[in-house]
C-alpha cells in the first residue's frame, strides 16, 4: 500500500500498472498531475504474511486538487500473483 501511495505522489504510472491486478485494472490507472496528495495513515492490516496469498488494507489517504482537499478512507483487497502483491478492489464496510 505504501508504495501505490508512493507512486500516486511520484507519479509513477509503471508502478501503479504493475502493482493493479489486470482484471480489476482500468484500462488508463495514470495519475492526475493535478493532484497534490497530502498524507497517508495506515489504520489496518490483516493477511499479506510470507505464506499467504491475500491481505487487506484499511487506509486513509489525504489530497488536494482544483476541487479542494478530499479524504479517500478504503479497506483495500491485495493478492499475491506471481510472488508480487497487487491491489485486487476496495471492499465494502
Amino acid at each position: 500500500m505504501r508504495s501505490r501511495y508512493t507512486a500516486f505522489v511520484r507519479r509513477d504510472d509503471n508502478h501503479l500498472f504493475r502493482t493493479w491486478h489486470p482484471r480489476t485494472r482500468p484500462a488508463d490507472p495514470g495519475t492526475d498531475t493535478r493532484t497534490e496528495w497530502l498524507g497517508l495513515t495506515i489504520f489496518d492490516t490483516t493477511g499479506g504474511g510470507e505464506e499467504e496469498s491475500t491481505g487487506t488494507v484499511h487506509f486513509r489517504a489525504r489530497f488536494k486538487d482544483h476541487l479542494g482537499e478530499h479524504v479517500l478512507e478504503e479497506n483495500s483487497a491485495f493478492v499475491r500473483r506471481a510472488g508480487h502483491w497487487m491491489y485486487l478492489e476496495a471492499l465494502e464496510s
